[in-house]
This record gives structure tokens, C-alpha cells and sequence, in this order.
């Protein structure tokens, strides 16, 4: 079956190890590098037919990771800590790439492999480090707000490391070469962010405007891979321009939205990308160069580690901030494969040292988690040593987060409670996917977050974890059922009220723990019962008592009590 077979053993793989690194705590791109490693061809149990091809649509998975990465950066994020993150992620990464070229030169490697190392060396892996930082629970707090400001940074400083590094690479070092290089990745940059800029969201509200879920899809992943291969035919990288593509598109109102969209292709090229990074790992290599992989690895860690407290430290940053900094950033970035991809390509880096690198990633990947584990512990023992005034884990200047009405669906009912909540001066958040509808909730001068309720991103973008109360008003009992369960997973205290169109769908809403279900057919009943009754004379009491008994047979005793009003 050629590609097809290898593509369904790396995807069965993948889930496999993946569950297996979940179940040790480790990040899944862990199971994706070992899926691969297993199906490379350096262990001769399941080897695929054709890696090459396999690399092919890999790039396909850093190109779309790019791309949502530039969907999700905000500066906003960065405005708490822009200070460590922009000028203290510059120094961080400059004397990594001193401590790397000097690492590179001990161990006999040359001038420009040296500086290679030193770039690939000097960046995080993002992905590990929010992996262990929601593993642990503290996303949110002030480390963790300092270590996403500085792996953002790292990110962006990518860009210029793809566009610079290969011109380092020959065998003489070429001023006009690099400065056309520069000049015409700025000139083309320039063009795509401004031209994108305007024609992006007029593209996208056309697209919206008809209404279809797959359109939308469509025109987001044409927006992505169409402007990284643009990207390519101009000179730059496929991968940069699908990160511009994501920058300009996260300035609309459908960023959200696409970021949901694009999130399961995403994983799943990811997956592909991070197999073929596998394919690359030897462990016989490994065996072979165990001193030098170990020294590496040491020295890359201690010394990132010493790097980022000390920044951290130097820029006013005290308590668990600098240790917990420290610990969790030392490892080797997913984004330094990329850069050794183009390192391979473009002659600067040899297979010894490609080998090397992946060696020494995998491993300081793996430890990150267990590594990050022993902050609170150094710290409380540092406390205790050095006893001072009770000291929050987590300072801040920061203003006190809103806390919204989340109401999925802008329709009649959900704009109605909106105007209702307003009125009592209460702060409401809209969600909804249909453009007419956000379209007239905006003209009632609400906020709306246009996208689908059901996914993660739109939730987040709505504040659902800082909410007082959510309100599902989409009417279709699967949507509603669907929103709900994303809603209780996501923020599992907040209250919680449902509207259904069916009957069956009563008892799995109230199972996740929702605080009412509003079924409008039989609440209508239950209405048009009450007035009929009052009108043909029937004590008052007594109306009340078989409402109660009619919504009792449906809900439940106890919950048809609660939810009678004139009960209360």
C-alpha cells in the first residue's frame, strides 16, 4: 500500500506510545518521537516503506504548528512580562549560543557547525513546557505567565534564525549575501503581513457569510499552506509564511474559530513531523556517543537553567519564580528540529552533528517533567533555611479578572437574556458561529466571540474559566449536549443552565451537573397548563402542587422542587 500503509503504522504507533507517555507523565510528542524511533530505520523492527516521503508531509506538520502558534500569539500576553521576555529572552538566547559554540569547538566539530549548535541549543520546547505546566497545575501563575513570555519570544526569534543561519553555512562568510537575504525577507514579510491584513478578513467574512462549516475549514487551511508555499516561491521558508498567515489571521474575529479548526490536522501532521524526527534518531548512535550526549546534555541543562534563573532573577523576578524558570526551560524546542532540517539542507550541519542534537532533545525532553517537579520542594527547603515574611507564590500589578455571563448562542433567546443581564448591569460574553447573528448582537452593542461554543479555543477566548455563569441557548440537543460537556470539563464548578430541544437529553445535562435544563416544549406546557387551570377556577395551591408533580416525572423529585418558581 506504500504511503498509505506507513501513514496508518505511524498513526497506530503513535497512539500506542502516546498513551503510553501520557500514562508516565510525559509529553505525547515523546510517544511520536518513539513511534518513530521503532519505525525508523536504524532498528530494523517496523520499518516503513519510504521515510523521505514521510518527511515530505511532515513539513506539512511544522508548517500547520506555525501556523496555530501564530493564530494563538497575542503581544497582550506579553505586556505583564515584556520586559524578561523581549530583552531577557535575547540575552538568554545569546549566551546559549556562546555556551554552544563553545561546547561545539570542545568537541572538535567547526567553526560553522559550532554556531549551529549554539542556535539549536538556544531554544525551549513550548510544547513541553505548557505540557508540564498544565500537568502541574500552575498555568496562570506568575511563572508560568514568565516562562509562556519567554518561549513566545524564542519563537519569533526563529524566524530570523531560519532566514540568517543558512547564509552562515558556506564555506566563506558573504556580507552582501546575508544583507540581500535580510532586505528580502523584510520586503516580502512586509508585503504578506500588510497585504494579508487587509485582504484576510475581507476573504473571511465572505467565506462566513455563506454559512458553511466546510468552506470555513477550507479557506482557513488554503490560508495557511497557501501562504507558506507563496512563502517558498519567494525565497523564504514554507514554514515562516505559514506563520505569518497565522499572525494575520489571529487579528480578525475568526481567529478563534480557525485555531479550533486547525488543531486536529495540526496533531495529526504533528504527529508525522515528530515520527520522521524519530526516524532520525540512532540508537546505536546513542550507544556509541553516550560521553558526548551525556556531556551535552548536562551542560545544556545546567547552564540553561543558571541562564534563566539568573535573567529572571535580574529582572526583579524573586520567590519560586526564578527556580520553577530554571527548571522547566532547559530542554532542546521542537523548533530546533526544524532548524537542524534546514541546517542538513543547507550543509552547515553534518550527520554527526544532526545525530547529536536529536539525541541530546529527546533526552533533555524527557527529564523536563521530573525536573519541574522539584521547584516547589527547593524552594519550601530554601524557605525554611532562609525564614522570611509569608511570600505569595504569584505577585502580580495585575487587575482582577473579569468574571462574565457566558451565553453560547446569539439567537432571539440568548440576545434576549443578554439585554435582560445588562439591564442589572451584569457583564456578558456571546458565542456564536452564525455571522447574522453576531452581526445583530454587536448592533445591540454586545460582546461576541464568534465560533463554535463546543470548542476549546473559542471557550478560552470567552473567559469560560473566570465565568460567574454559563447559559446554553443553541437550540439542537446534540449542540447543546456537546457544548456542555466542554464547558464542564473545562471550568467544573461554574453554574450551569441548559436549553434542550428533546426530553432524552434531560438526564445527561443533568448528569454533568447542570443547574437547570429548560426544555421550551414542555416549559411552554407547563405555561399554557398553569393559565388554563387559573382561568377555570383551580385553587392556586393546587396548581402549583401538579405543576410541581408534571416537572417531578421529568426531572426528578428533587430537581422538579428546585426548579418550580412559585415554590420559592
Amino acid at each position: 500500500m506504500g504511503i498509505a500503509a506507513d501513514i496508518s503504522l505511524i498513526v497506530v504507533f503513535g497512539l500506542i506510545l502516546g498513551a503510553i507517555a501520557h500514562r508516565l507523565g510525559q509529553p505525547l510528542l515523546l510517544g511520536s518521537i518513539a513511534a518513530g524511533v521503532l519505525l525508523g530505520p536504524h532498528t530494523g523492527l517496523f520499518t516503513i516503506s519510504d521515510p523521505h516521503e514521510i518527511e515530505l508531509l511532515a513539513e506539512i506538520g511544522i508548517a500547520l504548528l506555525l501556523f496555530s502558534i501564530g493564530i494563538e500569539f497575542s503581544f497582550d500576553s506579553l505586556k505583564s512580562v515584556r520586559k524578561v521576555a523581549l530583552l531577557g529572552t535575547a540575552i538568554q538566547m545569546s549566551l546559549t549560543g556562546v555556551l554552544g559554540f563553545g561546547l561545539g569547538r570542545f568537541l572538535g566539530f567547526a567553526h560553522v557547525e559550532s554556531l549551529w549548535l549554539g542556535a539549536l541549543v538556544s531554544v525551549s520546547s513550548t510544547m513541553v513546557v505548557l505540557k508540564t505546566l498544565a500537568g502541574s497545575g500552575v498555568l496562570g501563575t506568575l511563572s508560568s505567565r514568565v516562562m509562556l513570555g519567554m518561549l513566545i519570544a524564542q519563537d519569533l526569534a526563529v524566524i530570523p534564525l531560519m532566514i540568517v543561519m543558512p547564509q552562515l553555512s558556506g564555506p566563506e562568510f558573504d556580507a552582501t549575501a546575508l544583507a540581500w537575504a535580510i532586505g528580502r525577507a523584510a520586503v516580502v514579510l512586509t508585503i504578506l503581513v500588510y497585504g494579508g491584513r487587509r485582504a484576510v478578513p475581507w476573504l473571511m467574512h465572505r467565506v462566513v457569510g455563506w454559512g458553511s462549516r466546510e468552506l470555513f475549514l477550507l479557506t482557513v487551511i488554503t490560508l495557511g499552506l497557501g501562504v507558506g508555499y507563496l512563502s517558498h516561491l519567494l525565497g523564504l521558508s514554507y514554514a515562516l509564511g505559514a506563520f505569518v498567515a497565522g499572525l494575520v489571521l489571529s487579528e480578525s474575529e475568526y481567529g478563534h474559530q480557525a485555531l479550533s479548526d486547525v488543531i486536529p490536522l495540526r496533531d495529526l501532521f504533528g504527529l508525522l513531523f515528530f515520527a520522521s524526527v524519530g526516524m532520525l534518531f540512532d540508537p546505536v548512535f546513542l550507544v556509541e556517543n553516550l560521553m558526548a550526549v551525556s556531556l551535552l546534555v548536562v551542560t545544556v541543562f545546567a547552564g540553561k537553567a543558571v541562564l534563566f534563573g539568573g535573567i529572571t532573577r535580574l529582572f526583579g523576578y524573586r520567590y519560586i519564580v526564578p527556580i520553577a524558570t530554571a527548571l522547566t526551560m532547559g530542554q532542546i524546542g521542537e523548533f530546533s528540529f526544524l532548524l537542524a532540517q534546514i541546517g542538513r539542507k543547507s550543509g552547515g550541519v553534518g550527520e554527526e552533528l544532526h545525530s547529536l542534537v536529536i539525541s541530546t532533545a529527546v533526552v533533555t525532553m524527557i527529564i523536563t517533567p521530573y525536573m519541574a517537579r522539584l521547584a516547589a520542594p527547593i524552594y519550601r527547603a530554601r524557605q525554611r533555611r532562609r525564614p522570611r515574611g509569608p511570600a505569595p507564590m504569584d505577585a502580580g500589578d495585575h487587575a482582577p479578572p473579569r468574571r462574565p455571563v457566558v451565553i453560547a448562542g446569539a439567537g432571539r433567546v440568548g440576545r434576549r437574556l443578554a439585554r435582560i443581564l445588562r439591564e442589572r448591569d451584569v457583564e456578558v460574553v456571546l458565542i456564536d458561529f452564525d455571522q447574522h447573528r453576531v452581526q445583530m448582537a454587536r448592533a445591540d452593542g454586545c460582546p461576541v466571540i464568534f465560533g463554535d461554543a463546543a470548542q476549546d479555543p473559542v471557550l478560552h477566548a470567552a473567559g469560560i474559566e473566570r465565568a460567574r455563569m454559563v447559559l446554553v441557548t443553541v437550540p439542537a440537543a446534540v449542540d447543546s449536549l456537546a457544548v456542555a460537556s466542554r464547558i464542564r470539563a473545562l471550568a467544573p464548578n461554574v453554574p450551569l443552565v441548559v436549553r434542550t430541544d428533546t426530553l432524552e437529553e434531560v438526564g445527561p445535562l443533568l448528569a454533568l451537573g447542570a443547574l437547570n435544563v429548560v426544555q421550551p416544549e414542555f416549559e411552554a406546557a407547563l405555561e399554557m397548563a398553569r393559565e388554563a387551570l387559573a382561568e377555570l377556577d383551580v385553587d392556586e395551591a393546587e396548581v402549583h402542587e401538579r405543576l410541581l408533580a408534571e416537572r417531578a416525572s421529568e426531572f426528578g423529585p428533587e430537581t422538579g422542587a428546585r426548579r418550580e418558581p412559585s415554590a420559592r
